[in-house]
């Protein structure tokens, strides 16, 4: 995992849907051994838990809720050096993916992290459905075992995962693109009105994973 954050991904825009915000960056993180899992839902039941404000963005009239484990590191403002005990750790979110008008994003029914301050700055700046969590993540040769759970209790995520296939470049008209490209994510202030949050990265290669999903318990408010 690198520690040096790559900060000329912002030059490079010719693979975003739309164009890059004019306003300056306010955070870094790079995102290390990352897993997308999905499952195919019910566009119904999914309407039910996700705000009026915010359109279901279907795959083929689909909808998908995704299952995303990932260590972070890099974490912190633009103008600031990352601090090695605050800008390292583990989140796992579970999102499925909206749209306002003509722009695709995520919409985050849960977020849990591994650390206790970063749960707290995102709460209170994003209003985000963040949790504390236990959380450890371990790479064994290829595979990468991770754990959770909720401090709350009552959210628990337990794997183990490793690349099933080469790397590849995912075309426009795959399910690949359709989960991963994202660059908003929508949810609501502490006044209740939404908003749009953009994000930038670069494009990356996707390959298959192979993965042991041995356990995920979750609230029964989150489809």
């Amino acid at each position: 995992m690198s520690d040096a954050f790559d900060r000329s991904i912002v030059e490079s825009t010719a693979h975003r849907p739309w164009p890059m915000p004019s306003a300056p960056w306010l955070m870094t993180q790079s995102w290390n051994s990352l897993l997308f899992a999905h499952w195919r839902v019910d566009a119904s039941q999914v309407r039910q838990v996700v705000p009026d404000d915010f359109d279901l963005d279907l795959f083929h009239g689909e909808a998908w809720l995704g299952v995303v484990p990932f260590y972070m590191t890099n974490v912190g403002v633009t103008a600031a050096p990352a601090l090695p005990w605050l800008s390292a750790f583990p989140e796992l979110n579970v999102r499925t993916y909206v749209r306002v008008s003509d722009r695709p994003g995520v919409y985050f029914f849960s977020l849990d992290a591994g650390r206790r301050l970063a749960v707290a700055a995102a709460r209170a700046l994003l209003n985000l459905p963040y949790y504390a969590a236990v959380m450890s993540v371990e790479r064994r040769d290829a595979a990468v075992h991770y754990q959770s759970a909720r401090r709350s209790g009552g959210a628990d995520f337990n794997a183990v995962y490793e690349p099933a296939s080469a790397p590849f470049a995912a075309s426009m008209e795959s399910i690949e693109y359709f989960l991963t490209e994202r660059y908003c994510l929508y949810h609501y202030d502490r006044r209740g009105c939404p908003y749009r949050l953009e994000i930038t990265t670069a494009r990356g290669p996707c390959s298959s994973h192979a993965r042991r999903l041995r356990s995920i318990r979750r609230p029964q408010q989150v489809v």
